[in-house]
């Protein structure tokens, strides 16, 4: 057995026949799982990556909500839901990663490609139902609630200022184009970030991350994927992800039959933008200070960090 078997066969009491990388997406890394008869999807944070803490911390603050919801809810089908370990633990460890282990969804992610009417609809019934869900919910939920805190925009300045050193040159060069376009979006997010804390804003439980690399389609439904974002928010938390696409309308037409007075505000939905512009970028410039890359790797990410500042402009 290699070190990830062993950790399966002793957290979970399975004995792994099969073991096979698949596209990871931005936190962390996957593989589909044979054990008997049956098929996994595993999911694995290293522990070497920077990043991890972030994406790792709230599991056991998330997963309760996501089985509450499988049980209690139409979305049984519709999102997964981690298995628990032998000793009823939502995740496992090793010195290598953390890990969370799915029934294997026999489905195709939808990626690049716009949804069609039909997945727009399922999306749609899959956040309609999601947001009429609030803070009364039977489970604790006091860590997911949103804050409107910017825990990125410190390290972001003191990197613009050269209060973060040493600063790899290739970095620096980038950073040095972009420094007055970056210093207004942080200003204009510090004071949306102020004043949304004095609003009285209802919040539901929201996914946060609504991209099309965090959809499958199974043979008949669509399944939302990848619930590490998911908060106690307004709903523009999810709506930044939608009213720029295609298929926004029919979205829109069905979420209105349950909704039917709802129209976004503006200033939050540009505040959930601009935050995640600034959270992305952050995330770029965590890999190309702290982790370990390849030459090729590090070339890319220096790429989509270019990409994400000059969307800035």
């Amino acid at each position: 057995m290699n070190k990830i078997e062993e950790t399966i066969y002793e957290h979970y009491g399975l004995k792994v026949s099969q073991l096979t990388p698949q596209q990871g997406g931005w936190s962390s890394l996957a593989y589909k799982m044979i054990a008997g008869d049956r098929s996994y999807f595993l999911k694995m944070y290293e522990k070497s990556r920077a990043s991890t803490p972030k994406w790792t911390a709230l599991i056991n603050e998330y997963v309760p909500v996501l089985s509450w919801l499988h049980n209690h809810s139409s979305l049984k089908g519709k999102i997964p839901v981690p298995l628990a370990t032998k000793a009823g633990s939502c995740l496992c460890s090793n010195d290598d990663g953390i890990f969370l282990l799915y029934d294997y969804i026999d489905g195709e992610t939808i990626g690049p490609r716009d949804l069609t009417d039909n997945q727009a609809m399922q999306l749609s019934d899959i956040i309609t139902e999601l947001h009429s869900h609030d803070e009364q919910l039977p489970v604790h939920t006091k860590r997911l609630k949103e804050d409107f805190d910017l825990p990125f925009v410190g390290p972001i300045k003191q990197l613009l200022t050269g209060q973060l050193s040493p600063v790899p040159s290739d970095l620096g060069e980038v950073l040095s184009r972009y420094t007055e376009q970056t210093n207004q979006l942080i200003s204009e997010m510090e004071k949306l970030s102020r004043d949304l804390r004095q609003r009285p804003l209802r919040n539901v439980l929201c996914h946060t991350d609504l991209h099309h690399w965090n959809m499958m389609q199974t043979e008949e439904q669509l399944v939302l994927i990848d619930w590490e974002g998911l908060r106690l928010a307004p709903v523009e938390a999810d709506f930044m992800f939608l009213v720029d696409q295609p298929y926004y309308d029919t979205f829109l037409h069905v979420y209105r039959k349950r909704y039917p007075d709802f129209v976004p505000q503006p200033d939050v939905l540009r505040f959930y933008k601009g935050r995640r512009k600034l959270e992305d970028v952050w995330e770029f410039l965590e890999q190309l200070l702290y982790d370990r890359q390849e030459a090729d790797e590090r070339t890319k990410t220096l790429a989509a960090l270019t990409k994400e500042l000059e969307e800035m402009v």
